[in-house]
C-alpha cells in the first residue's frame, strides 16, 4: 500500500516549472478574498525567488510570504468575504471533504465565514476548490498532508462556533456546550477538554514562573 501510495505522489507530481506555477492557486485560495473593490484581492504579501544554474536552466524555487491578514479569518465587513478556501470546501464539487470535515455546505451554520458576503459572482468555488487540490498534487503534498491542510480549515469553521458564558458568582468563563469544541479539537487531534482548558484557564508569565488564571 504504501509503494501504491508513493507511486501516486510521483505521478502527481509536476515539474519544477509546473510547480511554480501551480502555486499560484494555493496560494490564493488561503490567503486572497472578496474586498470592497477587489473580487480576488490578496491579503499577503510574496517574494518568489528563482534559481538558476550555470546553464541557464530552471534549478529550483522557493517563495516566502508575510503580513497575512489575519484579523480576516474572525471578521469580515459586509461587502467583503472570509479567505476563499472556506467557501471552496463548502461547494460539493469534493463531497467527501464535507463528512471528513463534520461541516454541512451552508455557510451560515459557520460564524467566522458569514459575516459578509458568501458567495462572488465572478468566482465559481467549485471549480476553484478543484484547482486548489490539484494545486497540492502538483506540489507534491501527500494525501496526509492535504487532508491535514483541510482538517485545519475545516477546525477553523468549528473554532467560530465555540460558545463560552461566565460561572455564576464568579469572573470565569465556562464552555456553553462543546460540540463545536468537539469537533475542532477532532479534527486538529487535540484533547478537547485539554483545548477548552487552555482557553478557559490560560497560562500566563509572572515573572519567570507561568500561572494558570
Amino acid at each position: 500500500a504504501g509503494g501504491t501510495s508513493g507511486t501516486k505522489k510521483d505521478s502527481n507530481k509536476g515539474t519544477l516549472e509546473d510547480q511554480i506555477i501551480q502555486a499560484n492557486p494555493a496560494l490564493e485560495a488561503f490567503g486572497n478574498a472578496k474586498t470592497l473593490r477587489n473580487d480576488n484581492s490578496s491579503r499577503f504579501g510574496k517574494f518568489i525567488r528563482i534559481h538558476f544554474g550555470t546553464s541557464g536552466k530552471l534549478s529550483s524555487a522557493d517563495i516566502e510570504t508575510y503580513l497575512l491578514e489575519k484579523s480576516r479569518v474572525t471578521f469580515q465587513l459586509k461587502a467583503e468575504r472570509n479567505y476563499h478556501i472556506f467557501y471552496q470546501i463548502l461547494t460539493n464539487a469534493k463531497p467527501e471533504l464535507l463528512d471528513m470535515l463534520l461541516i454541512t455546505n451552508n455557510p451560515y451554520d459557520y460564524s467566522y465565514i458569514s459575516q459578509g458576503e458568501v458567495t462572488v459572482p465572478s468566482i465559481n468555488d467549485s471549480e476553484e476548490l478543484l484547482a486548489t487540490d490539484n494545486a497540492f498534487d502538483v506540489l507534491g503534498f501527500t494525501p496526509d498532508e492535504k487532508m491535514g491542510v483541510y482538517k485545519l480549515t475545516g477546525a477553523i469553521m468549528h473554532y467560530g462556533n465555540m460558545k463560552f458564558k461566565q460561572k455564576q458568582r464568579e469572573e470565569q468563563a465556562e464552555p456553553d456546550g462543546t460540540e463545536a469544541a468537539d469537533k475542532s479539537a477532532y479534527l486538529m487531534g487535540l484533547n478537547s477538554a485539554d483545548l477548552l482548558k487552555g482557553l478557559c484557564h490560560p497560562r500566563v508569565k509572572v515573572g519567570n514562573e507561568y500561572v494558570t488564571k
